[in-house]
């Protein structure tokens, strides 16, 4: 039991909710009339609400950012390395609003949850969604909290990606945009991971066309499958050597198919332990919205056109040993910026974390993150 919580955490959230009545639009052409939305907040929203911080989560995030739920949790939120009290997102100063975006299986409208037209799961008739469409929705949340602009939009992986697509898409209605270890797209390499990860839960003979659920079944299988494909690409070869090296589970060679690294014992463990809080065709959605990214698509393909009408600064950052968004990707993204006439302040560290360094309290990482967020507070006028 955590009595006292630690000193730098918000201690106990609630989970919240809101349900969205107004009609969105989908990219798909497809259109929800309405919607819910859980999301959590941590701080104190300022008399004029200028102090409001948007946090988007990555692939198979949700809104629990921060905090704990009970005295009884084992684990905080997946961002209690950055929010908190005298963390980089400081809720000495600011009011941070984390939303489980449409489509996702905690709480907000989608695969799991009940369609109103029928009174049955959505399953695989929930459409499909995109950055656009989840930017879109979350404009939607501040309009309903009051929250005319975002003081910044802070994300990493896929959550940057929402906060680049804030930047182009609302430009009035955010000063700043963070995003951590992103990309302007996917590359192929990528776009093939994730298919293989799709093919891994569609093959699985419980998928039943995603309708497993009217048949009291889980693809598990295949979604182990899938998330320990993902958590591969997520750690870098230097952090996989350093943590498990070829470290033997039982000391020898078994010479037979089950577990003989320790590495393939936690990679089994990984994906056994995401079965059981993540929803199969949620995954499946939360891939293509990755693929799908490509802002400047819209925008004769050039990166430089799409940030034009931007009006916020921007943070950008990565990591060396990221090879799913590499530095090249985040420099690409920063170039632009500054081609743009863009202000832009990037970042980029030599860490051997991998993609998920953006998670983890590397203390460069952390003090240059915290230092561009006192930056945001102090030209705000909140510090």
């Amino acid at each position: 039991m955590l009595d006292p919580f630690p000193v730098n955490s918000v201690g106990l959230v609630a989970p919240q909710s809101l349900v969205i009545d107004t009609e969105i639009s989908l990219e798909s052409g497809k259109k929800l009339q309405s919607y819910e939305i859980a999301y959590e907040t941590y701080g104190q929203l300022n008399a004029d609400k200028s102090n409001a911080i948007l946090v988007c989560h990555a692939l198979s995030g949700h809104q629990h950012a921060a905090g704990y739920h009970t005295r009884e949790d084992k684990k905080a939120g997946w961002w209690e390395t950055c929010i908190g009290p005298d963390k980089p997102i400081d809720t000495n100063h600011f009011f941070v609003v984390c939303p489980n975006n449409i489509g996702g299986c905690h709480g907000s409208s989608g695969p799991s949850s009940i369609n109103p037209k029928n009174n049955r799961l959505y399953g695989p008739d929930f459409p499909v969604v995109t950055v656009k469409d989840w930017v879109k929705s979350q404009a939607q949340i501040s309009d309903a909290l009051g929250i005319d602009q975002w003081l910044a939009v802070v994300g990493g992986s896929l959550g940057g990606m929402q906060a680049l697509q804030w930047a182009i898409d609302y430009p009035d209605r955010l000063k700043y945009s963070v995003a951590l270890a992103a990309a302007p797209k996917l590359s192929a390499q990528n776009i093939a991971f994730n298919e293989v990860a799709r093919q891994a839960i569609m093959s699985d003979p419980d998928f039943f066309d995603g309708h497993y659920a009217e048949h009291d079944k889980t693809p598990r299988q295949g979604l182990m499958l899938a998330r320990m494909l993902g958590h591969i690409t997520y750690l870098s070869d230097d952090m996989m050597r350093d943590k498990f090296g070829r470290e033997l589970r039982e000391g020898k060679l078994n010479f037979g198919f089950d577990v003989d690294f320790q590495v393939e014992s936690y990679l089994r463990y990984q994906g056994r332990s995401f079965v059981d809080k993540f929803d199969a065709n949620t995954y499946l959605l939360m891939t293509k919205a990755l693929d799908y990214f490509d802002p400047a698509a819209d925008y004769n393909d050039s990166l430089i056109s799409t940030f034009q009408q931007a009006r916020a600064k921007f943070f950008i950052a990565s990591f060396s040993s990221d090879w799913r968004f590499p530095p090249e990707r985040s420099r690409e993204i920063a170039n632009a910026l500054l081609y743009a006439g863009k202000e832009v302040t990037y970042a980029e560290f030599e860490v051997a974390e991998g993609h998920d360094a953006f998670l983890l309290p590397i203390e460069k990482y952390i003090n240059t993150f915290h230092a561009y967020m006192k930056r945001i507070a102090s030209e705000s006028e909140l510090i």
